[in-house]
């Protein structure tokens, strides 16, 4: 009999040292990133704009390397930096790389490049000059945006060497990162499942998942024995947690009445799944999604309020999704949804989509705008 203790696999200390490096981020700390096994000299130091204070600089200031750079997503770079013209054909930026002079080597001024809501904090000068992005820069912005934090960092780039830099900082490879969303929905589990009556569906069960990186958990609503249908496709929602909207009744979105009016379908029907997503804000994190608002206030729509903070107009990994089903034991599902692209990527997954159940709700007198951007520039059906 073996009794050595099992030990984690490859793939989970992949996932722990993200979620470990995420966690740096949000701290202020700095972490490094590492080239891959085929490109080993390549190390990248970077610390969050956004959370970032003298500590954290000072730290990055003890590394011996090219000067600081700060990184941001492309769509913020355009509203900092010098002008760039590119040529029409260029392959699309992940990371644009400006020059930091010393008066923006400081924690306030970082925070006023990295947040669109704070410009009028930036202190005057020359807008900052673009320079080539250094390597990893691209999975520096990705761990950013797995931390939730603006897709910001002031970045170092180590000169190459045969052996790793001598430091003290958490170490994280650069193909973990970009792997990282995928590799964690795809070690989705069930960790936990209640009986939890609602008072639209008293047969109502909640059933938890949690990934292998031990991160936020998701959750699946089942109303009645969805998973043990074998008429018609279960009925199923992918609904992406909305504080603001589905806990308070914020009238700026149509969260709160989806959510509520998928269970009353389907306890009309006798069955159907609520995976409750925790994506907050298409993906970008609650308090972006505040400041995303604060930049609607000031004229943006939803879209382009995302894209000035630097993130994509939808960040949000429906793999999660699939995985939960395929995890309940559900292949098939009638779409509860106006939205094609949830139709296209739960098919992607591996999930038989038969059909999609319209689900529109009318505008409030506030989020009219809202429902119209959902429209006009997301192709949501609410006709």
């Amino acid at each position: 009999m073996n009794d050595r203790p099992v030990l984690p696999d490859a793939e989970a200390l992949a996932l722990r040292a993200v979620h470990r490096a995420a966690a740096e981020l949000r701290r202020g700390t700095p972490v490094l990133l590492r080239g891959a096994p085929d490109a080993p000299a390549d190390w990248l130091a970077v610390a969050a704009a956004e959370t970032v204070g003298a500590t954290g600089l000072a730290e990055l200031a003890a590394l011996s390397g090219a000067p600081p750079v700060l990184l941001l997503a492309p769509a913020r770079a355009a509203a900092v930096a010098q002008p760039s013209p590119r040529p029409q054909a260029a392959a699309p930026e992940e990371a644009v790389a400006l020059r930091l002079p010393a008066r923006l080597l400081a924690p306030e001024a970082l925070r006023s490049l990295a947040d669109p809501t704070a410009e009028r904090l930036l202190p005057d000068g020359p807008r900052p000059e673009r320079l080539p992005p250094p390597p990893l820069a691209a999975a520096a912005i990705a761990l950013a945006k797995l931390g939730r934090l603006l897709p910001a960092l002031v970045a170092l780039p180590l000169a190459p060497a045969a052996e790793p830099p001598r430091h003290h900082l958490l170490e994280v490879e650069a193909t973990a990162v970009l792997a990282y969303p995928a590799s964690a929905a795809t070690t989705l589990r069930k960790v936990a499942e209640a009986v939890v009556p609602l008072e639209a569906a008293a047969d109502a069960r909640i059933v938890a998942f949690r990934a292998a990186d031990g991160g936020i958990e998701h959750l699946a609503i089942l109303i009645g024995q969805p998973e043990a249908a074998t008429g018609a496709a279960p009925l199923v929602r992918m609904h992406s947690e909305c504080f603001t909207g589905d806990l308070l009744g914020s009238l700026r979105c149509d969260c709160g009445p989806q959510l509520q009016g998928a269970i009353r379908r389907m306890a009309a029907e006798g069955a159907g799944v609520l995976l409750y997503l925790a994506q907050e804000g298409r993906g970008i994190g609650l308090v972006n999604k505040l400041r995303a608002y604060a930049l609607q206030d000031s004229g943006l729509d939803t879209l382009d309020a995302n894209r000035a903070l630097g993130w994509g107009a939808d960040e949000r990994s429906f793999l999660v999704a699939a995985t939960m089903l395929q995890q309940l034991g559900i292949e098939r599902v009638r779409l509860l949804t106006n939205n094609p692209q949830k139709l296209a990527a739960l098919t992607a997954c591996g999930i038989a989509v038969e059909g999609r159940v319209a689900h529109a709700y009318p505008p409030n007198g506030v989020n009219d705008d809202y429902l119209a951007t959902k429209a006009r520039r997301f192709g949501h059906l609410l006709a």
